[in-house]
């Protein structure tokens, strides 16, 4: 394993749960007890940023590992570390108003698209210089 992204993992379970901790102190603040979900819209944008987080964490693990694995370590790192401050930036600009969330939105959005377009080229070249093509087996090399 390598560390740039075990790093990035590392911040974005980090982040989520700074954003879950949120909920709660939102719930108190706002008094908005479980099983309630809607109620201020102040509240509703702290759970929807908890939501929204964690909805995009579901694609944006694999595809870090898959891009690590199958591109470069150290890109996968820097592209999740780019991942981790548009979800900061959606967070902090949700928090504020439903409007300020989109760079952050379009940031993380774009480094998940990146990430999975990677680990498709990556896995079908090296699916392709499995079966031996000289001229693929060229580009299937580690790239960095």
């Amino acid at each position: 394993m390598s560390i740039w992204p075990s790093l990035v993992t590392i911040c974005a379970l980090v982040l989520y749960l700074v954003v879950t901790i949120n909920v709660g102190r939102a719930r108190i603040k706002y008094k908005i007890m479980p099983p309630q979900m809607t109620g201020d819209e102040n509240f509703e944008r702290v759970v929807r940023v908890q939501q929204n987080t964690l909805e995009q964490l579901v694609l944006f693990l694999p595809t870090l590992w898959l891009f690590s694995e199958w591109i470069s370590p150290i890109w996968a790192g820097a592209l999740g570390g780019v991942w981790v401050i548009g979800r900061i930036l959606f967070a902090w600009g949700y928090y504020q108003a439903a409007e300020k969330r989109r760079l952050g939105f379009g940031i993380s959005s774009l480094i998940t698209f990146t990430l999975l377009g990677g680990a498709i080229v990556g896995v079908i070249l090296s699916l392709i210089s499995a079966v031996k093509s000289p001229l693929v087996s060229i580009f299937c090399n580690p790239w960095f």
